[in-house]
């Protein structure tokens, strides 16, 4: 495995860096059971794009900022679009490891105020997209993964350039910075059947994924 991960972290661009099985499978359990509580306390919802369509994922939050989306735009808020509660606090553990993380990529500090939990379903994908709504860009994007593998699409800095195609595995963490940090990406498919553990948080074939970033 050392071998595979000094491999991908040579055909990354600088700002970039892939953690190949950073999280044990009982840690793993740990964060989703935490998931698990945030879904319960501000539950999922499909965000409408501001041209009409609603988005093909579900997703929710946690942190003091939750991203959202509607006829208004992209945007952060304090509070959930339905319910108007705050969001739940980030989990402890999750943000000790990108905290962590962020230091070992070479990124300095990290003290994120959002944290997106993205629902992949079997059939989920994302298209390429910058994280765009951020006040401040040289704070990282730090990207934990969870379920079955999902084809990851890391692109350049304009949405023509070549892209790279990258499996991410449950217990991955994929860290964005620096130069990087306004790269394209996005999933092109989930791979149903490859996840190492079940969870009622998981969605049947898909896939939870956990995006921490500065807003503001």
């Amino acid at each position: 495995m050392g071998a595979l991960f000094a491999d991908l972290k040579e055909t990354l661009p600088d700002g970039a860096s892939l953690f190949r099985n950073r999280l044990t499978l009982v840690e793993q359990r740990e964060i989703l059971d935490a998931v698990e509580r945030i879904m319960a306390e501000a539950p999922p919802f499909r965000p409408q794009m501001p041209t009409g369509p609603y988005m093909i994922n579900s997703l929710t939050n946690c942190g003091p900022l939750g991203w959202i989306s509607d006829r208004r735009g992209y945007r952060y808020e304090p509070t959930h679009p339905t319910t108007g509660k705050t969001w739940p606090p980030i989990p402890a553990a999750v943000l000790a490891c990108a905290r962590a993380l962020t230091k070992e990529a070479g990124l300095g500090d990290y003290d994120p105020d959002a944290c997106l939990v993205n629902i992949y379903e079997a059939t989920g994908k994302l298209s390429l997209h910058r994280d765009f709504d951020e006040a401040d860009f040289r704070w990282p994007i730090v990207s934990f993964s969870f379920g079955n593998d999902a084809d990851f699409l890391l692109g350049g800095l304009t949405r023509g350039d070549r892209t790279t195609l990258l499996t991410l595995h449950s217990g991955d963490v994929f860290v964005l910075g620096g130069p990087s940090r306004a790269r394209y990406h996005g999933v092109r498919r989930i791979r149903p059947g490859t996840s190492p553990l079940t969870h009622n948080a998981l969605p049947l074939g898909g896939r939870i994924n956990l995006t921490l970033r500065r807003a503001r």
